[in-house]
């Protein structure tokens, strides 16, 4: 008998292929912008997209804020429509990373998803900054208050 794994076939190596190197262009992971921010490596803009008062508890380092809400095209006007998003919110258990994703799709700029945002980043043990740094002790609770 198979296992739960094996009773439904995997796809083909090209489907394989195919789909996982779709979902990195849709995403990056906590530890690849930790890695590239201690590198310098950073072409892209860090944002933040819960509200102001859970971004000032507590942010990952060097992000900006800016709540989806706000994500309009005047608001957005300062930045080259060839500047690389990278969007995070408190974590798995929020879509607002998606709906920023959206609006600045929408506005016409390239996007990616940070997965696990301020959870995967204190999952990591990764610091944050802002007034709430006890937060990446064990048993964080992270709000996005998008």
């Amino acid at each position: 008998m198979p296992s739960l794994i094996s009773e439904i076939s995997a796809a083909s190596p090209s489907e394989a292929l195919a789909h996982f190197s779709r979902r990195l262009a849709f995403e990056t992971d906590c530890s690849d912008v930790h890695y590239s921010r201690q590198r310098g490596e950073i072409d892209y803009v860090l944002v933040d997209v819960r509200s102001q008062s859970a971004f000032e508890s507590g942010h990952v380092p060097g992000a900006i804020n800016i709540p989806s809400r706000e994500m309009t095209a005047e608001r957005m006007a300062q930045f080259p429509l060839d500047t690389l998003f990278v969007v995070y919110c408190a974590g798995p258990h929020c879509n607002g990373v998606h709906r920023a994703a959206v609006r600045l799709a929408g506005l016409g700029y390239g996007v990616k998803e940070m997965i696990g945002g301020v959870t995967g980043w204190l999952d990591e043990g990764l610091a944050l900054e802002g007034k709430g740094d006890a937060l990446a002790g064990s048993g964080h609770q992270v709000s996005c208050a998008c």
